[in-house]
């Protein structure tokens, strides 16, 4: 096992790893950028090293800086969080070629599911069902008008090399596809350096649901059931609970068994997630992301896993602590985002905290690197906490979330709570009748939200 582990992200997911460092017996790194000095995790880590001024490019994103921070203090393994890092093939090459150990996939499975035509081969060669569209990227107009007609309108036009709902254009019509196709292409070019584009069909009322997996490198894996995250905002999740309540025990089964079979076959390491769009009892993988993802507590929570912890364990090249006959559901758990941001339209709110009190009892857990006094800074990702409950049953954990939301206190800046107040007052999040384009609808409606 690790003696020492850097953690090369911050925040809320920095915190969450320290945590799990400490009640295995290691000792941890902090990272951090002059923005970040009077962070909650610079202050609970054993160790802390400045990589940087404020921007993420000069330090979080600094492959030389970290690789340094590690040989000064003498890290073994480095645990990426999410974001930032966590899916760059050319950083886990760099830690290789220095001897650390990088918690997470191999640079091989990384570039493999980075870019999108090519892991919707992978996957759909595994026997992973996907959404039809075209083999691989499509060259010019006339090819996507031949795809279109052959596929069926509506169609959806993507970047190779996308993420974050960027270089993602809907054409319903032929007369659409030109615009959404060059459209596309110029967005991914300017924001990912490749403008090559595929095209999927286009689902009218799909639900987003991913599958958590884990696998140990060596040709066994498990799943950990599905996470319904279907509560979006330009592609940007919102609101995510385990189970989906659209999702039958049987068909839960099926497609998780599917899901374990396909990367224990390409003998992936760590923890991933294969994430599907579900629509009249039929999934479509869409992506997989080869990293811990931000919801991962309510896997947690309904699996009574520590699924850091576990990752740190299979990188130190120890076998699955979990079969998946062990693995057993128990209850129902949601996970809201707490962003500083200011409502209707989700413009930034950094800025100083005030009061801050985390709300507690029983089932409910806050992940959060906040503390009354803390200055937001103004360069990072908005997300300043994850309020997540767990109950015995969906209506139950609802509940339980309204009398959460009502304790959570974060004075001085705008947050998102007051949308999540909203939402746990409409009957489609009561009854679990949702989908993709839910949230933004009532947005227009009732936020008057661009």
């Amino acid at each position: 096992m690790f003696s020492k582990i850097l953690i090369a992200n911050r925040g809320e997911i920095a915190l969450r790893v320290i945590r799990a460092c400490r009640e295995m017996g290691i000792k941890s790194v902090a990272v951090h950028s002059t923005a970040d000095s009077d962070a909650m995790h610079v202050r609970l880590a054993h160790e802390s090293v400045c990589i940087g001024p404020p921007p993420a490019t000069d330090s979080y994103l600094s492959i030389p800086d970290i690789i340094a921070a590690c040989e000064i203090t003498g890290a073994e393994a480095v645990h990426p969080g999410y974001g930032f890092l966590s899916e760059n093939a050319r950083f886990v090459e760099a830690l290789e070629d220095h001897g650390i150990v990088f918690i997470g996939p191999s640079s091989e499975h990384i570039r493999l599911m980075g870019d999108k035509i090519t892991a919707k081969e992978t996957m759909k060669n595994l026997g992973v069902p996907v959404v039809p569209g075209s083999d691989g990227g499509v060259p010019d107009l006339e090819t996507a008008r031949r795809i279109g007609r052959e596929i069926g309108y509506p169609v959806i036009v993507k970047a190779t090399a996308g993420g974050g709902g960027r270089g993602m254009k809907l054409a319903r019509s032929e007369n659409e596809l030109e615009q959404a196709f060059r459209t596309a292409r110029a967005e991914a070019r300017a924001a990912f350096g490749n403008d090559e584009v595929y095209i999927e069909k286009y689902l009218g009322r799909p639900r987003h649901i991913e599958f958590q997996i884990f696998g140990d490198g060596r040709g066994a894996a498990v799943h950990l059931g599905e996470r319904d995250c279907s509560l979006q905002r330009r592609h940007q999740k919102v609101f995510e609970e385990c189970p989906s309540p659209a999702i039958s025990p049987d068909l839960r089964a099926e497609m998780g068994a599917v899901c374990a079979r396909a990367v224990a076959d390409i003998g992936y390491a760590g923890a991933g997630t294969i994430e599907f769009l579900y629509e009249d009892g039929r999934f479509y993988f869409i992506e997989m992301n080869t990293r811990l993802q931000v919801e991962h507590p309510v896997t947690e929570e309904v699996f009574n896993v520590d699924l850091v912890r576990e990752q740190i364990r299979v990188a130190a090249g120890e076998a699955l602590s979990f079969t998946q006959e062990a693995l057993v559901p128990l209850g129902h758990a949601i996970e809201v985002r707490i962003n500083a941001e200011k409502l209707p339209n989700f413009t930034p709110s950094p800025g100083t905290i005030g009061t801050y009190h985390a709300p507690g009892g029983l089932g409910v857990r806050m992940d959060s690197a906040i503390y009354s006094g803390y200055r937001i800074p103004p360069y990072y990702d908005s997300l300043i906490g994850k309020l997540i409950v767990r109950a015995p049953d969906r209506p139950a954990a609802l509940m339980r979330l309204s009398r959460a939301l009502r304790e959570l206190v974060v004075d001085g800046i705008d947050t998102t709570a007051p949308l999540h107040h909203a939402l746990l007052e409409e009957e489609a999040v009561l009854s679990g009748d949702y989908d993709i384009h839910w949230l933004e609808n009532m947005l227009r409606e009732k936020f008057r939200a661009d």
